[in-house]
């Protein structure tokens, strides 16, 4: 849902390059439809508020329900950083949850988990830019608010738009990179088993008994005979004596 993230695992190998346009296509269209059906729904409570007049800035401004503004304390670079450091911060969170070969998430409850972390960097940390930190769910409801009537001071003012697109792509980028040289690189190989199974087990085992080298008594060895009661021990003789003393 995420094209900033989209392009990360491109990027990094993680998904392949021509699933990308299908992804982006999909994210623009669902996060557009979104910003249709939020404004059909609550038509008239926006134009009760507005009087029926459309404002991106000012005290009834109504353009910041669908997409990011910055405020008047922000200047267009300490909110395209905000905007950096924030995507950066969500890369890295969606990698250490998904990342099978580290301590995960629980499989099923990933989206959840994620969810989460949006939810407390928009908290936190969402103040001064909006915390768009995605270009799918900031540029396709920005055309909508444009079609629907807010006109073309929505990519005018204070040349916002491009930002909320640029900067979580690159933000993303980094994050996934310093996941990858500081966490992703360190985790451990599995170990590999060996060929022989028995032999890796017996390595596994704990040994806690000695090994004790044992050889069969002369009666433990069987007779073929069918009558064993007639047989009697036959004292040796003397070359037999003769032979174990040399």
């Amino acid at each position: 849902m995420n094209a900033a993230v989209t392009f990360t695992n491109c990027a990094l190998g993680y998904l392949s390059w021509k699933k990308f346009p299908v992804y982006v296509l999909g994210q623009f269209l669902g996060s557009f439809l979104a910003a249709a059906a939020i404004y059909f729904l609550f038509y008239t409570a926006i134009m009760e508020f507005t009087n029926g007049n459309l404002t991106v800035t000012g005290p009834i401004a109504t353009a910041n329900i669908f997409a990011t503004y910055l405020p008047d304390h922000m200047t267009l670079w300490r909110g395209f950083l905000d905007e950096v450091f924030l995507t950066g911060m969500l890369q890295l969170g969606i990698f250490a949850i998904t990342d099978k070969r580290n301590n995960s998430a629980l499989q099923g409850t990933e989206g959840v988990v994620i969810g989460i972390l949006v939810l407390i960097i928009g908290v936190s940390l969402g103040m001064n830019s909006g915390y768009a930190i995605n270009p799918s769910r900031d540029l396709p409801p920005r055309f909508f608010t444009f079609i629907a009537g807010w006109g073309t001071q929505v990519f005018r003012a204070k040349h916002w738009w491009w930002v909320p697109v640029v900067a979580p792509t690159l933000g993303a980028y980094l994050g996934g990179i310093i996941y990858s040289v500081f966490i992703g690189w360190t985790i451990p190989r599995e170990p590999q088993i060996m060929e022989n199974p028995t032999e890796y087990e017996d390595h596994q085992l704990p040994k806690t008994m000695p090994h004790h080298t044992t050889t069969p008594s002369l009666a433990s060895v069987p007779v073929p005979t069918s009558n064993k009661s007639s047989i009697r021990p036959v004292p040796p003789s003397n070359d037999s004596i003769r032979i174990q003393q040399f």
